[in-house]
């Protein structure tokens, strides 16, 4: 107060320029994009000990986004039956999450390790898929080489 008085005491503002008009932007998202925030699909979990459900959590450090998708496999055909996701983090996250499970329902575990996106949304698919296989491996007494020595740095047990 005492520097915006002594400001116009020796002149240096003026009472006559007039503040500019306040413009709204549009929003600049896809009508889907805010449909899938406002309305995410899939929210939930399934039971981890389940040897049908594989179990994606990653993170990402820069943005403290965190995100845990689950898948249900088939047992006969193979193919992914259900998803569902847990994400703690920025819209973006959210939408990519509830995306994401939609993409991957009715598709075999080979089919959805082609999507390919710069979220986190790919490495969760990824995961979860090879929690999936592990515990189909596991489950079917088949300890082959690929399944037992394959990298599981982000499957979850969470």
């Amino acid at each position: 107060m005492l520097r915006l008085a002594s400001k116009r005491l020796l002149g240096l503002t003026s009472r006559e320029i007039p503040s500019r008009p306040v413009q709204i932007l549009p929003r600049l998202y896809h009508e889907k994009v805010i449909d899938h925030y406002n309305n995410p699909r899939n929210v939930g979990s399934f039971d981890k000990n389940d040897p049908n459900v594989g179990t994606g959590l990653v993170g990402a450090p820069a943005c403290g986004d965190v995100m845990k998708l689950q898948i249900k496999i088939d047992e006969e055909s193979g193919k992914i039956v259900d998803a569902c996701f847990k994400t703690f983090g920025c819209g973006s996250a959210i939408v990519s999450s509830s995306v994401a499970t939609e993409w991957v329902k009715g598709k075999s575990m080979d089919e959805v390790l082609t999507i390919k996106n710069t979220m986190l949304a790919e490495d969760a698919i990824k995961a979860a898929v090879k929690d999936g296989e592990l515990k189909r491996a596991k489950l079917k007494g088949n300890s082959s080489a690929d399944a037992a020595n394959a990298p599981i740095e982000k499957a979850a047990d969470a």
